[in-house]
């Protein structure tokens, strides 16, 4: 999921040099949102493994 956010902002920055600004504003958009949906999905599994850790201690 960081791989797409990744690309969605490079076509964001590339679309900004061009003088897209809608295209721009509208893939930052959908990189910031890919962004933190990998996040929640990080901290999901951080807490997961730390639950899971202290069962098997």
């Amino acid at each position: 999921m960081l791989k797409w956010a990744l690309i969605f902002f490079v076509i964001s920055l590339v679309a900004g040099l061009l003088g897209f600004s809608g295209i721009s504003a509208a893939t930052a958009g959908i990189a910031k949102i890919l962004f933190y949906i990998a996040l929640a999905i990080f901290l999901v599994f951080l807490v997961l493994a730390i639950m899971a850790g202290g069962i098997v201690l």
